[in-house]
């Protein structure tokens, strides 16, 4: 019997092999219909609540690989912070800003603009960004070294015109 996959980062390929002519980039559009789709089909066969658990869940782990292999968890927090908010640029994630930072209770407030899951999106009513709960909570917990939370209480989707976040440290 076949076992269950399990992600590594080389599992993403070599891009310049792979994509000589067209690179390492592709459209927003592409990307939230593959997002998109997928929450669909999910949500059909789960519900919404198990589906955004599920979206999640596997932006926690892409946070950490994410942080694990593209970012020098060594760094001091503000130089870490500094890194972080340059490589979601050059990716093409989101510009990230910190509102507020509190290093002793390890409780933070941040925007992402220009967001890839939902920057443009008509109102819907409701959060859209449960990927990006995960995504930021799985790069805190790799740099610092202990379960996160981060909860989206603005978004495009709602009216805000940025994604906000409050991300707080769980009790160990």
């Amino acid at each position: 019997m076949a076992q269950p996959y399990r992600f590594n980062w080389n599992d993403l390929g070599d891009l310049t092999e792979g994509r000589p002519h067209l690179g390492n980039s592709t459209s927003v559009q592409s990307y939230r219909l593959m997002q998109f789709t997928f929450k669909q089909v999910l949500c059909e066969r789960f519900g919404r609540e198990q589906t955004a658990e599920l979206f999640r869940a596997a932006g926690l782990l892409a946070g950490r690989e994410f942080c694990r292999n593209l970012l020098d968890t060594g760094l001091p927090p503000m130089d870490f912070i500094a890194a972080l908010q340059q490589r979601l640029i050059d990716e093409g994630i989101g510009i990230l800003r910190f509102e507020q930072t509190d290093l002793e209770r390890l409780h933070f407030v941040l925007t992402v603009d220009e967001d890839l899951d939902c920057s443009g999106l008509p109102l819907m009513g409701e959060t859209v960004c449960d990927y990006d709960e995960g995504f930021i909570a799985g790069v805190f917990e790799q740099y610092l070294g202990r379960p996160f939370e981060a909860v989206e209480i603005d978004c495009w989707a709602t009216g805000g015109r940025t994604c906000r976040f409050e991300v707080r440290a769980m009790p160990l």
